[in-house]
């Protein structure tokens, strides 16, 4: 058991039996009334995304969540096999547990699967990935009052708008939270 003031982004949470991670929350204490926190959940087996408010103090119920870090290997149909770095189990999670993730997941690269009583819930990725840039246009420089950017795919299929200047061959760092370019690698 925790209290809302102990929140965490990333905390899983046990509401009425459904598994919930914290994606944001705000502590709120406004000039009359009591303070209360504002958070933004996803269900964690669903994906749906909520927003629910507690009244400041109230105790919630925490899960245990074991994040281990595992590599991922290959893809065998259309389950995606990630070896535990420990105890070098392989282990074959579904689309929707990887979900945005498959973007960014390159060969023998690692990630963190968060696993609650045995069963895996989720991938998550670093904060950025460097890719190879395998598909774009040349980059025409013309009159314009912004930056210009062009759409580029990248080596895992994933596509990403890039700036004018990047060509095939070059390597990129992309945000894996929001899938946008960061800068050249």
């Amino acid at each position: 058991m925790a209290t809302t003031n102990d929140l965490k982004n990333g905390m899983v949470l046990n509401l009425d039996k459904v598994l919930w991670q914290v994606l944001e929350f705000q502590h709120v204490k406004p000039g009359k009334g009591p303070a209360f926190v504002r958070t933004k959940l996803k269900n964690v087996l669903s994906g749906k995304i909520v927003d629910k408010t507690f009244n400041a103090g109230t105790k919630v119920e925490t899960a245990t969540v074991d994040r281990r870090t595992m590599q991922y290997l290959y893809r065998d149909g259309e389950d995606y096999i990630f070896m535990d770095m420990e105890t070098y189990d392989q282990i074959p999670l579904t689309p929707a547990l990887v979900a945005d993730a498959a973007n960014y997941l390159l060969e023998n690269s690692e990630a963190t699967v968060s696993v609650h009583e045995g069963n895996p819930l989720f991938v998550e990725l670093g904060a950025s990935v460097e890719l190879e840039v395998t598909e774009t246009e040349p980059g025409l420089q013309g009159d314009r009052s912004s930056a210009g950017t062009k759409p580029a795919t990248v080596e895992t299929g994933a596509s990403v708008q890039v700036p004018l200047f990047v060509n095939v061959g070059d390597r990129i760092k992309v945000d894996t939270r929001e899938g946008k370019y960061l800068s050249r690698a």
